[in-house]
This record gives C-alpha cells, sequence and structure tokens, in this order.
C-alpha cells in the first residue's frame, strides 16, 4: 500500500478525518482538485458540538481566537432601525454543556486552522490534484490522479463535495430534490457604514419579510449577505452593481458596498445518498448529504462524518467500520429534515424563520439502537453524547471529564470504590489517592446516573459505549 487512507477533498470534512487519522499514526493522504485554497464564507456556523469536536481535536482556541459569539440583528424597515432580534436565546455554559451556543468563523479560516493542524503531524493538502479513476479489490483500492500518478491505498474517502466524483463513479444514487422556486441571492462584501457589532436585515416597511440580511464573517472585512428572490425575478444580475442596486431601495443609499468576494443564486438542493460506503470505499460530508443552508447543518454534519470514521478505519475492525454508515446516515436524514423544516418557515414568511433551538446545535445527536450501542435503560444510554464535568484530583488540581476524553483513546469510567483501569471516580467528601478523582460539585454523578456505583466505557468519539452496573 502506498497509504493507508487517501481521501478526496480538502474540506471541513476531509480535513477533519485526516487529523483524525493522522494523530492515530496512520498513514493518509488527502488530495484536492482545486488549485487554491478557497476563501469565502459558505459555512460560517459552527454547532456546540462541533466545538466540543475541535476541542478535541486540538483547534478549539485558534477556532475561538478568530470568530465570535453571535451578535444581535438590528431590523432597518424604510431606512429606520425599528428593532433588534437574537438568532439564539443566551445560554450560560452548565458543567454537561460548556459551549451551549453556536459560533461564527468564515469557513475558509475553519478550513486554514484545520489545515495548520493536520500540517503539525506532517501532512499536508495536495492542491491541483483531482481523483481521475478507481477500482477496488479485496485488499484496498487503486486510484489514478490528474497528476498521472497511481495510488494504491486500503480505504478511499469521498468528502468531495455534492458533485461528488467518488459517488457518481460508484452509480450511488443522490435521493432528494433541487427546488427552483425558491432561490436567494448570496455572497460576500465590503459594507462601509454597517456597525460589525450587530446583524443587519434591511427591508420595506410594507413587507418586512422580503429583504436583505447582512452578517459579519468575524476576522474579515467582509459581511455574508442573503436576499430571496421572488418569483418574478428569474434573470438575475449577481455583480456589485445590482447588489448595490438591490440595498439601495430598501436602505435609502446609507450602505455603500465593495469589494464582492463572490455571489451567486442558491436554490434549495436536499439531497442524502442512497449508501454511504461501497465495500473500501466511503462517502462522507456534501458527497453524502446536502443541506439547506437554514439551521447551519452542512458543515457540521460533515466534521461530525469525518470524526466518526476517523477512529474506525484507525483500528480496523470490521465491526466499527460497518457502524459508519448506519450511525451517519441516519443522523444526517435526521438532520436533514430540521434544516428542511427550517427553510419552509422562511418560504411561508414566519417571523421567527431566524431563531435557534436546541434542535440545531447537534448536542442531541444519539446512536441509540445502533450497532454499537447495546440497550439500556436511564436518561443516558449507551449512544448518547457523554457529558462534561469538573472534577479534582489528589493534588487539587481541576480537571474536566472533557480533558480525560481528549485524544484518540476510549475512556473508562469508574463510578465509586470498585478496581478501575481507567479513572475511578469517587464521591464528594472522598479523599482521592494515586490517580483517583472527586466528583466534590456531583456533576459527573448527577449526569451519568452514577449514585451505585458504575462503570461507563466512552468511545473516542466522545459517545457512550457500554454502561454497566
Amino acid at each position: 500500500m502506498d497509504t493507508r487512507v487517501l481521501i478526496a477533498g480538502a474540506g471541513p470534512t476531509g480535513l477533519t478525518l485526516a487529523i483524525e487519522l493522522a494523530r492515530r499514526d496512520v498513514a493518509v493522504r488527502i488530495i484536492d482538485k482545486a488549485e487554491t485554497y478557497f476563501v469565502g464564507s459558505r459555512g460560517d456556523g459552527l454547532q456546540p458540538r462541533t466545538l466540543e469536536i475541535f476541542e478535541d481535536l486540538g483547534v478549539l482556541d485558534a477556532v475561538l481566537a478568530a470568530g465570535a459569539a453571535p451578535v444581535p440583528m438590528k431590523i432597518h424597515l424604510g431606512g429606520e432601525v425599528v428593532g433588534e432580534r437574537m438568532m439564539f436565546d443566551p445560554v450560560e455554559p452548565t458543567p454537561a454543556k460548556p459551549y451551549p451556543t453556536g459560533w461564527f468563523l468564515g469557513q475558509s479560516q475553519t478550513e486554514g486552522i484545520l489545515r495548520d493542524r493536520l500540517a503539525e503531524f506532517g501532512v499536508r493538502v495536495e492542491l491541483n490534484t483531482a481523483l481521475t479513476g478507481f477500482e477496488q479489490d479485496e485488499d484496498g483500492v487503486t486510484a489514478t490522479l490528474s497528476t498521472g500518478e497511481t495510488v494504491r491505498a486500503e480505504y478511499l474517502v469521498g468528502a468531495d463535495g455534492g458533485k461528488s466524483f467518488v459517488r457518481k463513479t460508484l452509480g450511488i444514487g443522490f435521493e432528494g430534490s433541487t427546488d427552483e422556486s425558491i432561490r436567494m441571492l448570496l455572497g460576500d462584501v465590503h459594507a462601509e457604514g454597517l456597525d460589525r457589532a450587530y446583524g443587519h436585515w434591511f427591508a420595506a416597511p410594507e413587507d418586512p419579510m422580503s429583504g436583505m440580511m447582512f452578517s459579519p464573517l468575524p476576522g474579515t472585512p467582509w459581511f455574508q449577505f442573503g436576499a430571496p428572490l421572488g418569483d418574478g425575478e428569474l434573470d438575475v444580475e449577481t455583480a456589485l452593481p445590482a447588489v448595490q442596486a438591490r440595498l439601495d431601495a430598501l436602505s435609502g443609499g446609507t450602505v455603500k458596498l465593495s469589494d464582492l468576494a463572490w455571489s451567486t443564486v442558491w436554490r434549495p438542493n436536499v439531497r442524502l445518498a442512497a449508501r454511504f460506503r461501497d465495500g473500501r470505499i466511503f462517502l462522507a460530508g456534501d458527497a453524502a448529504h446536502v443541506h439547506p443552508p437554514t439551521g447551519g447543518q452542512g458543515l457540521n454534519t460533515g466534521v461530525g462524518d469525518g470524526y466518526n470514521l476517523g477512529w474506525k478505519l484507525a483500528d480496523g475492525s470490521p465491526e466499527l467500520i460497518d457502524s459508519y454508515e448506519v450511525e451517519r446516515r441516519t443522523n444526517a436524514a435526521r438532520v436533514l429534515g430540521i434544516s428542511t423544516e427550517l427553510m419552509q418557515k422562511y418560504v411561508d414568511g414566519d417571523e421567527d424563520a431566524h431563531k435557534r433551538g436546541e434542535d440545531t446545535q447537534q448536542l442531541d445527536i444519539s446512536y441509540r439502537g445502533g450497532p454499537l450501542s447495546p440497550a439500556g435503560t436511564g436518561e443516558l444510554r449507551p449512544g448518547d453524547r457523554a457529558p462534561d464535568a469538573p472534577l479534582v484530583d489528589a493534588n487539587g488540581k481541576r480537571v474536566r471529564l472533557f480533558e480525560l476524553f481528549r485524544g484518540p483513546h476510549a475512556t473508562e469510567l469508574v463510578f465509586g470504590d470498585g478496581p478501575a483501569e481507567g479513572h475511578r471516580i469517587l464521591p464528594a467528601g472522598s479523599v482521592a489517592t494515586g490517580t483517583d478523582l472527586v466528583d466534590e460539585g456531583g456533576h459527573a454523578y448527577a449526569a451519568y446516573e452514577a449514585e451505585g456505583g458504575r462503570t461507563v466505557l466512552i468511545r473516542p468519539d466522545g459517545y457512550v459505549w457500554s454502561i454497566t452496573a
């Protein structure tokens, strides 16, 4: 084998997968047909579960430093500010959920941070290198590249977007639809005169739900804009003068636009691959599922795919590898339903269309009932996300459960006085010795329903594997 895993596509999905493999010392190559790295926002909303994944991958500090928390949205009607709205209700962190609110960062910046992390393991993206063909057999995959090279790999992963060459070559159906009746003008642009501490919605007083939105992109001089298009707007100009004219008609000409980075007319494309695997070849991210932008689910679901698949390919166990499609396709179908429902709210003019709740945070993702999740009872069960909690070690130092989970390993938590090969967690008031940890606040015992003592095994991707009394 020339490499263990060949990844086609170097977006957030492919980069997450590559990091997961590289930090386990698995030989991996990641290629991309693009000549240069993408510059722009696209998926700019990072959900709370993605922040937890990024903490485990070692990139959270960089993501938080480069991005920003959600900002209020100023409502401009007829050129006058008439109020403000928040996309998210303020939520305070808890011991179990340290990152309860999403974070905003342009996709190109997120990708740059992930590339830097991958480079720390000695792996770099190979640009201007397209996958042009592949064949698989019982032992591996033989792939041909646009550079003329032939690569022999144990596995191939298509993380190559909605128009995936890998998926099309395999002949895997991409079930769903493109709705031509719903269209939106999207892009990134400089906007002089707009306060970057806010998002902005411009509309006419007589039609407040049809207008133009501007959201600041942290760490850049740009705003991302979006404007729903009417039934009669079939041939819309996307160049800067046309975007400026559209805004002027709503704002009274108070905002000057410049430096249009990109723009397009977007149509809702809601699709799910019929399967995520064909032998030694896998689909992940947009190659497997395409979402409306409503709800900010696409990029985040792709990151979750890479995070789920990485440790399973590294282990190589057929049982683990077989579980990828079942776990992630079930989740993708559920998430597509959420984002599609939100999109319909926009179409219907629902005044709460901008609101986001717990169902978009991806903290409630569960693999209950899947091949790796035996049946259980109680609020926390195998397949659920493992909660965080603060602990204290024998030296009085504070330690979080997420710190114990961090890294490429599974984690055993033993609650009570029994013998432990993993981490023994004692109840409040106990005296820790050796590697014991004390749950001074009682948060861990409560979250893991462990008052009677139990052993909990945590998967490398932070989900409960098993619970035993």
